[in-house]
């Protein structure tokens, strides 16, 4: 039988089991906002730690930091690692969003944005942030899928129809029992791709005849690529700021990731989240960089680094039925993220939006309806982009800077997030102008390629807003009495536990 039918077969099973897995979730699902968006605050550690893994790590990270690193070496693991280092920020944030979440029933951070600043227009300009900047990355992910499945198919997939598969999967899972349903198949697909890939990666290091041989032939392969910057002028400084910026305050500008932090039911399970992640992202950032490199070694000349991943897997040292469950595993990580994005957008759309401008005396029910209808649509705009930037070539339309690109327009909340938290003077006036004037820097650069004195769009949006942000709020009145309650019960209740 040929490679196309077993991964037809792979994929069936995998979308069995994943369904199978949504549907007993569905059963302990519960009425109301608060259940079908976050679970009504309740998961364990060990859960919270993976589902918060799956939606972080994605297609990014097996097709897109692999091809970063095939084509531009030893820095891509420092990009990456800045991800790391910046989940320092955990310390302070993670039991501040639990905290303010469980008091005052936070349903999505931009909601809470609204609250601490009085006004209903801050969280919905968060809002819009997320609807435009998440459709991009999460259309890379459908754009891994793709890419994966045509590449081990020998292009008798069409990159299409892989990027249709994982449109349905994440629109069926986030609909069926919403946020359970999407942690339950996130502890699953979590588990299922660090296996896989730790496996293949040992096979792709035996037949290169172990660690040894394998940096000794990086070594006098392609030395350029174990440099910063490389001898292609890759990774100079202007590049790793550009990319890496974004990713420093990821945990706290994506709301996908940002609103798992409501979602621990207790203080233990907070803390398992904060290290379960921890070890996982470090492990699987390394087995994604050394795949890469293997990449490199074993399929040189790729025109599309992307494929750096999917070619590598088409070799015959790799045997058919492991490339085609390592194929599910990426699958998996893809599909968790864009089933994470599309339900928080739908929860960003429903509560801040819908609720907080169009429709104020909504009920539940119907918010929650609303929700849901908004994740297909949003699905669908995520697949049209997704179809469109798979056909460009270039630095530009690979998966990790088109990630790292989306993530520079919601960089543009973090100080407005930083104040809601820190700073009692911080207004919303300062929220809503640092954001929209941010996000139209970067917008306008990233349209027209500009880069001015060589900083990427993220850069120069981040250096405009953060001044306007306190200079707009000094000149405008703060919301003191809300800063006051806010603030103030946080510096109680950490004082009272210890928390991280």
């Amino acid at each position: 039988m040929s490679v196309t039918f077993w991964i037809g077969f792979g994929i069936a099973v995998y979308i069995a089991v994943g369904l199978g897995i949504a549907l007993m979730a569905r059963r302990q699902l519960g009425a109301g906002v608060s259940e079908f968006f976050l679970a009504n605050r309740k998961l364990g550690g060990f859960v919270s730690a993976l589902t918060y893994s799956a939606t972080t790590y994605s297609a990014f990270m097996m097709i897109g930091l692999a091809g970063l690193t095939y084509l531009t070496g030893v820095g891509a693991l420092g990009f990456e690692l800045t991800y790391l280092c910046g989940m320092f920020m955990m310390v302070f944030f993670l039991p501040r969003f639990w905290l303010v979440g469980k008091k005052y029933g936070y349903i999505s951070p931009m909601e809470l944005l609204s609250d601490r600043y009085q006004n209903k227009g801050v969280g919905a300009t968060a809002a819009i942030l997320a609807l435009v900047f998440l459709v991009p990355y999460g259309a890379v992910q459908l754009m891994g899928v793709g890419y994966l499945m045509n590449g081990i198919s020998g292009g008798e997939i069409p990159v299409v129809v892989g990027i249709i598969i994982a449109v349905v999967c994440a629109i069926a899972w986030s609909r069926i029992a919403g946020l359970r349903s999407v942690a339950w198949t996130d502890a699953f697909q979590a588990l299922l791709m660090i296996t896989v890939s730790a496996v293949v990666l040992g096979v792709v290091i035996n037949a290169l005849g172990g660690f040894g041989a394998f940096f000794g032939k990086l070594e006098s392969a392609v030395p350029g690529l174990l440099t910063v910057p490389t001898a292609k002028g890759s990774w100079n400084l202007n590049m790793f700021i550009g990319l890496a910026l974004p990713w420093l305050f990821f945990l706290i500008s994506n709301p996908q990731v940002s609103q798992r932090l409501f979602i621990p039911k207790s203080v233990t399970a907070m803390k398992q989240m904060l290290g379960g992640f921890l070890i996982f992202g470090f492990i699987y950032t390394l087995i994604s960089v050394l795949w890469g490199f293997g990449a490199t070694l074993l399929v040189p000349g790729l025109e599309n680094a992307d494929l750096a991943t999917p070619r590598l897997l088409s070799l015959t040292m790799i045997p058919t039925g492991l490339a085609i469950v390592v194929m599910i595993g990426i699958t998996a990580a893809a599909i968790s993220t864009i089933d994470s994005i599309l339900l928080t957008l739908s929860s960003v759309w429903a509560r801040d939006i819908h609720k907080g401008l169009i429709n104020p005396k909504v009920s539940e029910k119907g918010e929650l309806r609303v929700g849901q209808w908004v994740i297909p649509i949003m699905a669908i705009i995520a697949f049209v982009f997704a179809w469109w930037a798979a056909g460009k070539t270039g630095l530009d339309f690979m998966i990790a800077p088109l990630a790292s690109a989306a993530s520079a327009g919601l960089l543009m909340a973090v100080p407005t997030i930083f104040g809601a938290f820190f700073w009692k003077r911080g207004t919303a006036f300062g929220a809503i102008v640092s954001m929209i004037v941010g996000a139209i820097i970067v917008l306008v650069f990233q349209l027209t390629g500009c880069k001015p004195l060589g900083w990427w769009p993220g850069v120069w949006g981040f250096v405009v807003c953060v001044p306007l942000f306190v200079i707009v709020s000094l000149a405008t009145k703060p919301p003191r009495e809300k800063a006051e309650e806010f603030i103030g019960y946080l510096k109680g209740a950490l004082k009272k536990g210890r928390f991280i």
